[in-house]
């Protein structure tokens, strides 16, 4: 018994045989096996046969390939032909004889990928068309299953008409045609919509052909554009434009008309050779133009609603698809151009008053400031000359400020009246933009709509006093505030400017003055008429000193010079003289400076004396009372002046010349 139990079971042994009492021996064995598998095809691993679809179920798929057992595939690698049914022959894919179990195990998807490259490049070469499975949708399109290989379907590519909902495609079995292959990426593109476009171009040029304008047909709404509608007239496409809508104005197609909505339409134009066709829906209605009322004329007011803004203007929809035009002008008597925005926005209720009514062009022009009486009517009573008022600041220029006195009466301030005293350069110096400035009314021209205006006459003009201040000759305290090629401007007191060459602002030390150096200044020329004032720094010092030299010479005035015989007898009528003779010797003086700036005329005299004084020591002889007798010859009367020098020749001669001692 302990040896039967160290026996090992046979591993091959057919126990099932054994019992029932067919057990066959090795040899006999080994033939059962080899007829048996002369009866089975010889498969191979990682190959790709074709087998008989057995059984369908949920979940799998049963193909018999001819082998010793069954191969079952999940039922999901068939989920791109809904219509498989038992019987079927597949392509399936070997990837291994026996599992653990002693299954074999095929693919169908490897089957088709394997070979799928190969059918898919011989279905674009050849156009052949293909069945696909879509899979799921994804950005722009669909991915689609064909030949085991996912393919890119394009939105554009599914069908001739847009596509609003693409999840209806997912999960459905269609026709394709191959239309791109990138090799480097094995990326594939199909199309549906290739394989109806070629029917439909059929179609297309059947319905052209019959096409007549002014045809009107039914159709439906394609599609709705910004720009328009596209119609499907059975085959081809029509389009709408916007401005064919409606004749009123349309700022949206979808106000209109809505999609798959079937109407009527005319054709106005169509294109043979582009397969394009116009299509018009309000031509089928009668033009509003034709319905408006015949009694409005020129002049009359009429309402209506403000339906389009531009910058020149705002139309005015008076009528359904009648409109006019208000422009930007005839919004406000003001000559201040604005946007129309100022004074409108779309959806406005309006009255307005017709300007222009033309009914064969279909136009109408309208106003709204002819609602309101004209202000340049009475111009002259509201403004008359010489009255002051306010006014805003409008508009600058270089020559002076545009100002508004009230709306649609507008005025020009001239620079030059701008300020008194101030040499305005540009408006900005004196006021800015949106603020208020008093003005008079200088001028009128009511046919030209004009006012001139001024600001410095609001006030009285200060040049009548400066011309008490500032007078020829007078001194006062200036600063250099400008400097140019031909002089500078001097700032002087109450802000008035006066003018300098530069040779008169040359200093005391030859330099010359520089920008914003105060000074004093001489007024040299006052013109109240042109508003000017020459001055100059270099005449206060140069006056000055030229009246020290005067009255340095009129101290010591220079000596005359005097024949040496009368020497004796001034001497002689100087020991004489007294302090009493004052006077004389201030008349002396007036006389030698005289005497000086005829020196000819005094070299004349003095001969004469000479000649007529050979007695002149008798004269000194002569008591001091009697010293004017010297006037007496006749032969001296054109020197009279000059004989009561001898009272003072003494006291000039006594410090200058040693001669005279």
């Amino acid at each position: 018994m302990n040896d039967l139990k160290n026996v090992m079971p046979l591993e091959d042994f057919d126990w099932e045989a054994f019992e029932q009492g067919t057990v066959e021996t090795g040899q006999q064995k080994e033939e059962t096996d080899k007829a048996y598998g002369e009866t089975l095809n010889q498969v191979q691993e990682h190959e790709v046969v074709e087998g008989t679809v057995i059984a369908i179920n949920k979940r799998e798929v049963l193909v018999d390939i001819g082998y010793k057992s069954d191969g079952v595939i999940s039922s999901s690698e068939f989920r791109y032909n809904p219509e498989l049914a038992v019987g079927d022959k597949v392509e399936v894919y070997i990837e291994k004889e026996e599992d653990k179990k002693g299954q074999l195990l095929l693919s169908h998807k490897k089957a088709r990928a394997k070979q799928g490259w190969d059918r898919i490049n011989k279905a674009l070469e050849t156009k052949e068309i293909v069945k696909g499975f879509i899979k799921y949708r994804t950005k722009g399109g669909m991915i689609v299953d064909v030949f085991g290989i996912e393919a890119f379907l394009p939105g554009s590519q599914i069908d001739v008409k847009p596509i609003r909902d693409y999840d209806i495609f997912v999960g459905k079995t269609m026709e394709f045609q191959v239309i791109k292959i990138n090799q480097e990426y094995k990326n594939v593109v199909v199309s549906h919509k290739a394989l109806i476009e070629a029917e439909l171009e059929a179609q297309k040029k059947e319905i052209i052909g019959k096409l007549e304008k002014g045809q009107v047909l039914e159709g439906t709404v394609k599609n709705i554009t910004s720009y328009g509608v596209f119609i499907d007239l059975g085959g081809v496409d029509g389009l709408i434009h916007i401005t064919d809508l409606s004749w009123g104005r349309v700022n949206d197609p979808k106000e209109i008309v809505e999609l798959d909505q079937k109407l009527n339409v005319v054709i106005l134009d169509f294109d043979d050779e582009k397969k394009r066709i116009a299509l018009g829906l309000k031509q089928l209605t009668p033009h509003p133009w034709e319905a408006l009322d015949e009694n409005i004329k020129v002049g009359d007011k009429i309402k209506g609603k403000v339906v389009v803004m531009t910058d020149y203007g705002a139309f005015v929809e008076v009528a359904p698809g009648v409109e006019g035009l208000i422009h930007v002008s005839e919004m406000s008597w003001s000559s201040h151009l604005r946007s129309a925005q100022d004074f409108l926005k779309v959806g406005d209720e309006v009255e307005a008053v017709v300007l222009t009514l033309d009914r064969e062009e279909r136009k109408m022009s309208l106003g709204i400031k002819q609602l309101k009486e004209d202000p340049w009517q009475n111009i002259e009573t509201n403004y008359p000359v010489g009255s002051k008022h306010t006014a805003k600041v409008r508009n600058f220029t270089n020559f002076g400020v545009f100002v508004e006195l009230e709306e649609g009466v507008d005025g020009l301030i001239h620079i030059s009246d701008l300020s008194w005293t101030k040499k305005v350069k540009h408006p900005s110096e004196v006021t800015q933009i949106g603020a208020d400035i008093d003005v008079v009314v200088l001028e009128i021209d009511k046919d030209n709509r004009r006012l001139s205006l001024g600001h410095k006459q609001t006030e009285e003009n200060p040049w009548d006093v400066f011309e008490t201040i500032f007078t020829v000759g007078s001194i006062h305290e200036g600063t250099i505030i400008e400097e140019h090629e031909n002089g500078d401007v001097i700032q002087l007191e109450y802000g008035i400017d006066g003018f300098a060459t530069p040779k008169h602002l040359i200093k005391e030390d030859k330099t010359k003055a520089q920008l914003n150096e105060k000074l004093p200044f001489k007024v040299l020329e006052f013109n109240k008429v042109t508003r000017r004032i020459i001055l100059s720094h270099s005449r206060t010092f140069e006056d000055e000193q030229r009246a020290e030299r005067k009255a340095a010479k009129e101290a010591a005035p220079k000596k005359q010079q005097q024949p040496a015989s009368e020497i004796p007898a001034i001497q002689n009528q100087a020991a004489t003289t007294s302090l009493g003779d004052l006077d004389a010797l201030a008349k002396l003086k007036a006389q030698m400076e005289d005497a000086a700036e005829e020196p000819k005329k005094a070299a004349k005299k003095t001969t004469k004396k000479a000649a007529a004084k050979k007695e002149a020591p008798a004269v000194e002889e002569t008591p001091v009372a009697e010293a004017p007798a010297t006037e007496e010859p006749a032969a001296e009367a054109p020197a009279v002046e000059e004989a009561p020098a001898a009272p003072e020749a003494p006291a000039a001669e006594t410090t200058e010349t040693p001669a005279a001692e």
